[in-house]
């Protein structure tokens, strides 16, 4: 199985013959290059992407490589900020299924109608992680959430405009983070609202990072389907450069994103320990975002059973899935229905 490869240190990554080869100082520090050279070999054909999050130098020659085999690399800001991808040729991709999703885009009617879709299932999928914390002891806390959530959720079919879709969802979004505080009853995590750029406690480190990975999840997932990623329909199609990752990660925010957080804190996994400040805001240091990494890793490849197909399969597989339905959706086969969390 393909795996996701993180590299946190600076060094260069390099090709090989057909093999990924990571070079840095024995020193840990390139001012001094008499010290030595440390190498890691890894075998292209474990992996699927690469997160860059250290100062790596590459060169043409790798990219070509890594194009060659369909691997995506993301980069990050030394702060954890994503700051773009080398997306490969597309090699599954679509003109008639392209077509598709542009007819659709035009459309403002469709395009209405599957923006609502993606909306529904983020709030579905709040509504979930609240129950589960309700059947854990904090029913009266939460229903009043859990109730101005719903009713969100019902007014959605008198909605007609993308831009007010965009103004319900965010209003739902901050009934549900009031929420933050009463389940995490944590003073080192206290939530007060939510900050982005930059994040101005832990707790929203912890979202901005957090969402960044799942964007980046979400848009490798996408390069495995026919579907083209700069066309998306809750976010508009601008000179942004991709959009359908955005509106797909909505749907899986709260139950990848939010689940994870919760359950990290909870179980003193993430500490304040592990957060620096830095340019007037608050920020996991490297070990924290390694720790959340390999948590994360370690959801994605959670497997739950899937209903339709009678089997277990993986979070990221589920993604996947998510994909697939937006296809069918597309092609007038099948008409979409966002995941919704169940448990």
């Amino acid at each position: 199985m393909k795996r996701s490869l993180y590299i946190f240190q600076g060094g260069t990554l390099r090709r090989k013959q057909n093999t990924l080869c990571l070079e840095w100082p024995a020193s840990g520090s390139p001012s001094e290059p008499d010290s030595g050279t440390e190498r890691k070999y890894l075998p292209v054909e474990q992996v699927g992407e690469i997160h860059l999050f250290g100062t790596v130098t590459l060169n043409t020659k790798l990219l070509e490589f890594l194009s060659r085999q369909e691997i995506s690399v993301h980069v990050y800001s030394r702060r954890g900020y994503y700051m773009g991808s080398f997306y490969p040729r597309e090699h599954y991709n679509s003109g008639y299924l392209t077509l598709k999703q542009a007819e659709c885009y035009l459309d403002s009617e469709r395009r209405v109608d599957l923006a609502r879709r993606f909306v529904e299932g983020a709030l579905l999928n709040l509504g979930a992680v609240l129950r589960y914390y309700q059947n854990r002891g904090k029913r009266e806390e939460l229903e009043p959430i859990v109730q101005a959530i719903e009713a969100q959720r019902e007014r959605l079919p008198e909605i007609g405009d993308v831009e007010q879709l965009m103004q319900a969802e965010g209003q739902a979004r901050e009934v549900y983070y009031s929420a933050f505080d009463r389940i995490l009853q944590n003073e080192a995590f206290a939530f007060e609202g939510r900050s982005r750029r930059p994040p101005e406690n832990r707790l929203n480190a912890l979202l901005s990072f957090g969402n960044s990975l799942l964007y980046t999840t979400v848009l490798a997932e996408i390069y495995k389907t026919h579907l083209d990623p700069r066309i998306g329909f809750l976010h508009a199609t601008n000179y942004r450069r991709f959009t359908l990752n955005l509106d797909v990660a909505e749907v899986f925010k709260p139950i990848l994103v939010d689940r994870l957080l919760f359950g990290l804190i909870q179980r003193r996994r993430i500490q304040a320990k592990h957060f620096e400040e830095a340019l007037e805001g608050v920020y996991l240091n490297e070990q924290g975002r390694r720790l959340f990494v390999e948590a994360w890793e370690e959801r994605l490849q959670t497997t739950l059973y899937h209903r339709g197909l009678g089997r277990n399969v993986s979070y990221r597989r589920l993604i996947r899935l998510e994909l697939y339905k937006i296809e069918k959706h597309l092609i007038g086969e099948r008409e979409y229905r966002p995941f919704r969390s169940r448990w």
